[in-house]
């Protein structure tokens, strides 16, 4: 198991940052070979699943996810959303966190715990810094893409 978190500020409102990265089918385009299927209906809320199915014909995996906490930016106050992963493959889960920050931007903070189920703890070093470096890509893309 790896836990990792980013932090970015970006030049966007905290009500534009968090819009960017909670439009659960934008994170297809930012993840390479990557689909995102919302199973639930608009708009998100507590309870709202969706599956990312990542990879080529019969080799990929699909993580399941639900969102477990909802809680948008407003007057001020930051925003938060909690992911759980529910996968056979994938586990743990995501936080995306949207404060005020300098000069009216936003400030993201983005934490994960990944578990991959069957992967030997031998390998966490290097789930921690591809991952790391997978999701900082994917957070730079989905905050620079209106």
């Amino acid at each position: 198991m790896v836990t990792f978190s980013l932090e970015r500020t970006p030049p966007l409102t905290p009500d534009e940052a968090w819009r960017r990265l909670t439009r659960w089918p934008r994170h297809a385009g930012a993840v390479p070979l990557t689909r995102v299927t919302v199973l639930t209906p608009a708009p998100t809320r507590v309870g709202t699943r969706f599956v990312a199915r990542t990879g080529v014909g019969p080799l990929c995996f699909d993580d399941p996810m639900e969102v477990t906490v909802w809680r948008p930016p407003a007057d001020g106050e930051p925003g938060r959303c909690r992911l759980e992963k529910r996968g056979r493959t994938v586990l743990g889960w995501a936080e995306i966190e949207v404060l005020p920050g300098p000069g009216g931007r936003a400030r993201v903070r983005w934490r994960e715990e990944l578990r991959v189920r069957f992967l030997p703890a031998a390998f966490d070093p290097l789930l921690h810094r591809t991952a790391r470096a997978m999701f900082g890509r994917a957070v730079n893309r989905l905050l620079r893409q209106p």
